[in-house]
């Protein structure tokens, strides 16, 4: 299913879900980041998704890292819960989705990085690469607010 996503585009479609979803920001003991490069947008962000009855919003990003990456992780923290109404996604199915995100922290416990259904690449990216990657706005504002420590900002 294809999917296009808006931010803060005064032409964005009005929404017609609200989706809770959870991702798995995973470190490795170097400080390198747990990275999937989306096969529906081409860019890189981290393993996480919607989640589904009967799974808390932790077991949904324990879950989610290890089908979109191969690699199981455990969380060990909680970085915080990311919404921003402004930020649309539209699927060619009809839906068009505002979603929040609960943000995790976690470690690698098994597996390695794996291309999957929904990745085409999936690597360990060290801070310092970043910037060199295409990594959608949203996605990075977690990021950084994990590698700054400050943790997301009201709204």
């Amino acid at each position: 299913m294809g999917r296009t996503e808006y931010y803060r585009d005064p032409e964005a479609p009005r929404a017609n879900t609200l989706i809770p979803a959870s991702n798995l920001l995973v470190t490795d003991d170097r400080g390198a980041l747990l990275l999937q490069r989306r096969r529906d947008t081409g860019q890189w962000a981290l393993p996480g998704g919607a989640q589904d009855i009967g799974e808390t919003a932790a077991e949904c990003a324990v879950r989610e890292c290890e089908e979109e990456t191969g690699v199981r992780a455990e969380v060990t923290g909680f970085l915080g819960v990311y919404s921003d109404p402004e930020h649309i996604v539209a699927y060619t199915d009809g839906e068009i989705r505002q979603q929040y995100e609960a943000v995790y922290t976690g470690r690698p416990v098994s597996g390695e990085p794996r291309p999957t259904a929904e990745a085409d690449a999936v690597r360990w990216v060290l801070p310092a690469e970043l910037d060199g990657l295409d990594i959608h706005p949203s996605m990075r504002r977690q990021i950084d607010d994990h590698l700054s420590g400050t943790g997301p900002h009201p709204g």
